[in-house]
């Protein structure tokens, strides 16, 4: 692997650096207090999109005809320079979860009537979407466990289930869902589910309630819902790919997914790591500077540790993913969704405690980082399944031998 970036990726990364410094890091001030009671994104987020697009700083995440033409390894610097400030950066790009791996699900695998109708409004970022797989009643750490129901009636499709933390669900801006349930529940173990597309004001679909994490509403990420869907009919059309097909596809969409938020939390990373060191420089307890104190120093020379050795197991998972595909980069994927949001947790906490109480207010960003880093520790599953997977996965080449 060559370290250096190439022309390209040092263009766009350079115009990103400048981009983060004139227009995000200044929105930042008072961003949650212009949050709205219906969930809207404050306007900084519409101001940004359009300096974004003449800055040609748009869909930097999808390659191909869609996006931006840039490789995985091309876009890593970049994605992680959105994590810095993961609340604005990244939507600001039309480049945040859910809607980057739906736009992927989309491009991928939906027809050429389903990528008219909702693709290219996602590309041009005039609406939201959200993805429903994850259940109340089950454990949705295994996708296989789905209960919602999709069930075929001549020329629609009938959908009944309960949805829950289903991300960015409760942005008004959200129109359109795409849902993983069960067509068929005889059939063998993974190709009982499949994927549907289900506008927002179907009839039968309601948004019960916005859900917490930590606390936060989470409201820059459009919010958290809880749903149900009560006998909500919708064309036969709307059907992603085949019958059958969803946990495919699920596991498509949620690599690339994967990397991306571990792209963005070494970004986060980062961000505290220097406030860190800024903080340690400016507070003086019992007789001398904070950054003069082993403990800290110890904190500080770990973070930069961990941090190298994350990214490079990322930008690794990335060039296999460019080289030879995902299911190719599987262990590596895995492996960075293990170790990246518990490395940022980590250094996000000692940030905090280095801030004392200030830490854990609104006056910085770090109790907002370590609340996203420690969901992203559940979120596109939980550690402990990735880990189980893997030493399988790494069994399985003894148990051959």
């Amino acid at each position: 692997m060559d370290f250096a970036y190439d022309e390209k990726t040092e263009d766009y990364r350079k115009r990103l650096l400048a981009f983060m410094d004139e227009y995000v890091y200044p929105a930042e001030e008072g961003f949650d207090e212009a949050y709205r009671g219906d969930w809207s994104p404050p306007p900084v987020i519409a101001e940004l999109q359009a300096r974004a697009k003449l800055a040609g700083l748009w869909n930097l995440f999808l390659p191909g005809e869609h996006g931006a033409g840039l490789t995985n390894l091309q876009y890593a610097p970049l994605a992680e320079l959105t994590g810095r400030s993961p609340w604005i950066a990244p939507p600001a790009l039309n480049c945040a979860a859910p809607d980057t791996g739906n736009m992927e699900v989309l491009a991928e695998f939906g027809s050429p009537e389903q990528r008219e109708r909702w693709l290219r409004p996602l590309l041009d970022g005039t609406v939201r979407s959200a993805f429903a797989m994850t259940e109340p009643q089950v454990a949705s750490s295994d996708a296989t466990n789905i209960g919602t129901r999709i069930v075929r009636e001549g020329d629609e499709y009938v959908i009944t289930g309960r949805k829950f933390y289903i991300s960015g669900a409760m942005n008004p801006q959200c129109r359109i869902f795409i849902v993983m349930g069960k067509t068929d529940p005889d059939a063998a173990r993974h190709v009982q589910q499949s994927m549907i597309l289900v506008p927002r004001d179907t009839p039968g679909l309601t948004v019960r309630r916005g859900m917490t994490v930590f606390g936060y509403d989470d409201g820059d990420h459009g919010g958290h819902a809880e749903m149900v869907f009560d006998g909500v009919r919708v064309p036969a059309a709307n059907l992603i790919g085949e019958e059958g097909s969803g946990f495919a596809i699920s596991q498509a969409r949620l690599g690339p997914g994967r990397i991306h938020h571990c792209m963005r939390l070494l970004g986060m990373a980062e961000r505290a790591l220097e406030l860190m060191c800024r903080r340690s420089l400016a507070r003086t307890p019992f007789g001398k500077p904070l950054a003069e104190q082993g403990v800290v120093q110890e904190w500080i020379a770990e973070s930069r540790v961990r941090i190298e050795q994350a990214r490079l197991l990322v930008l690794k998972a990335a060039w296999l993913m460019d080289t030879v595909g995902n299911k190719g980069a599987h262990t590596e994927i895995q492996a960075i969704k293990i170790i990246v949001p518990s490395t940022a947790e980590w250094i996000i906490d000692k940030a905090i405690q280095a801030h004392g109480a200030a830490g854990v207010g609104q006056d910085t960003p770090l109790a907002r980082l370590w609340s996203a880093a420690r969901t992203l520790r559940l979120a596109d599953g939980p550690d402990e399944v990735h880990k189980r997977s893997l030493a399988r996965r790494e069994l399985h080449r003894y148990r051959q031998a």
